[in-house]
This record gives C-alpha cells, structure tokens and sequence, in this order.
C-alpha cells in the first residue's frame, strides 16, 4: 500500500474509530455465519443452533479454527470466549490479527494468547504485537485473571487505531500500547483479518514446554460468541477498496482513557501482570525504544521473578516466548 493510500485509510478510518472505544452496547452482535468462516478443523469446529455461539475443540487429530470474512484496517474487534476446564496444559487458544497470510516476509499481528496449564493453576493470557514482519522483537505481556475463565463466558476485545493499541477484558483495558515514532514499522499499519484458533503448542505454552497436552483430558473445548467486528472492510486483493461501519452516538464517545479507566488498568497491572517484555533483563539488554519505565512495575515483577527481572543473568533457559503461529501452522 503507497503512502497515498495509506494515508486515505487513516484519515477515514479516524472518523469512527476513536483512541477509548465503544460501548459495546453500542455495536450490533454478529451471528457467526455474518462475519465469520471455517478455517480448519472439520468437525472440530461447530456451529451452535442459535448460528450466534462457536465451539472450536482440539483432539489427538486436530485442532481447529475461524477466521473472519472481512480483511479490516483500524477498528474495535470482540468475542465473549469460555475456556476450557481441568487439565490443559499445552493448550493454546487464540484470538488474534493478522496478515500473514499476505505479507509473507512483512506481516502485522495483534495477539491474545489464552495458555492452558496443570490442574490447579491458572489460565494465562498472553498479549503481543508484531509490524512489518517485527518477530525478532517480541512485545509479550502476560497476566492472571481475577476470574476462572472456564466458568463462563468473558469478553475480550481489541480496538486498533492509527495511533493506538488497547486491550481489553471485560470492558477493562489491561494495555495501552502507543505508536512512538522510533518503533517505525514494527507497529502494526496494514490491513489484517481476525482469527481464533485452538492449538497444541506442548513445547512452549505451560512452563516453557515442562508440561505437554495429555489427550486423555481431550476434547479441549473453547467457545466463542457474541462476536463485534467493527472496523473499515478492505478488498483483499486491490487494497484499496473499503467500507468503513459508522457508530451510533460517536460524540459521545470519549477521545482517550480516562482517569478512572486508566485507574482501573494500572490496579490490574498491578495485581495480575506477570511478565512484561520491557522489564526482561535476559532478553533485552536495553529495553526496546517504546518501552515507559516504571519503577513500581519493575519492583513488582523482581519480586515475581529475580533472574528475568533482576540480574538478567541466565543459568538456565527458563521459560521461552513464542509468537503465535499462522493457522496453517498450527494444524
């Protein structure tokens, strides 16, 4: 895409999308056959009667996973998901943007990574970004939750902008990550499709690969529903042919996080973050150039984990970060 172009998209992409969000409440809930497409999986993917709710499963033959009709440039994007239960560790389940599957050498991804575990441990999730093909440079941030996501269903949702990537849970945003002019590419600035995919990634998910999947807990099942994708639609081939959705009562969506929001994600970082990417002594030496330092946020972490957080000297290899792979790799 040229920079003409380019900058069409933003300046019209801008018009509806804003740096806060939407009320959901606002944004119309898509059956899954308006939005969405089998992507693998045969009958490992199921469509409930109501057309509006999804079970993707992972057996010993497969995993499974959707992806969305639509290729999107900028927008808000939703699901409610419910995790699976007991043992799942080297499960992972995701619900994410890409474009790999067009910019081979040059791809955009925005994650949210769900990793299973052993009996008794919690569900984690994983949250990432890749631009222009960045993977060298991994952005991972991980959490707990303050919920058991395998009792029901949660909304996770991520709004996109020119400008800004938020994730949130629950109408909570857990991450603000701001384009800076020194990240360059590696912010995510062409068009991407959504997917959600269930996978065995036994040999890094849970303890950097210790435990593995053990199929006698299989069939894994996550569902999905209540899908949003609000954003400007772009033809796939031409790139430049786009349908952008409007949103009802835009003037009274707010321009940024406000203090109570922001409030809200800083007590969640400071319960529930356990790994950040900017604080990883062993991995970065000097901590990539968008990187905001945080004394309290890196004084937390030291105490979760000494040797990545501290010292940054490495006497074993710990636990390892990976991105999340294409769905056709995760067949």
């Amino acid at each position: 895409m040229d920079s003409f172009l380019h900058m069409m998209f933003v300046m019209l992409c801008s018009v509806f999308v804003v740096v806060h969000g939407f009320s959901r409440n606002d944004l119309p809930i898509l059956s899954f056959d308006e939005g969405y497409s089998k992507l693998f999986g045969d009958d490992n993917l199921m469509v409930l009667k109501d057309g509006k709710s999804v079970q993707l499963s992972l057996d010993e033959r497969t995993g499974s996973g959707f992806v969305s009709q639509d290729l999107y440039f900028h927008g808000f994007f939703s699901a409610s998901i419910k995790l699976p239960a007991d043992y799942t560790a080297g499960v992972v389940v995701a619900f994410y943007m890409s474009n790999g599957d067009i910019f081979e050498k040059n791809h955009d991804e925005i994650d949210f990574e769900f990793l299973g575990n052993i009996r008794g441990k919690e569900w984690r999730i994983q949250t990432n970004i890749y631009g222009n093909g960045s993977t060298i440079v991994g952005r991972e941030e991980r959490y707990g939750l303050w919920f058991d996501p395998t009792d029901d269903f949660h909304r996770y949702s991520i709004l996109w902008t020119h400008t800004h990537i938020i994730f949130y849970v629950d109408d909570v945003a857990i991450r603000e990550i701001k384009r800076t002019e020194s990240m360059g590419g590696d912010f995510p600035s062409k068009p991407m499709t959504l997917y959600a995919t269930i996978w065995d990634a036994s040999e890094w998910a849970t303890n950097g690969g210790k435990y593995k999947v053990n199929y006698k807990y299989a069939p894994y099942i996550a569902e999905f529903s209540n899908f949003i994708l609000h954003g400007c639609a772009v033809d796939p081939i031409e790139l430049t042919s786009f349908k952008c959705e409007t949103t009802p009562n835009l003037s009274t969506v707010p321009t940024g996080i406000t203090p109570s929001q922001r409030a809200k994600m800083e007590s969640f970082r400071k319960k529930h973050m356990q790994y950040s990417y900017c604080y990883d002594k062993i991995r970065y030496k000097t901590p990539p150039s968008e990187c905001v330092f945080n004394p309290k946020e890196a004084e937390r972490l030291k105490k979760f984990d000494p040797v990545t957080f501290g010292s940054g000297h490495n006497r074993h290899h710990g636990k390892r970060y990976r991105r999340s792979r294409s769905p056709t790799q995760s067949i």
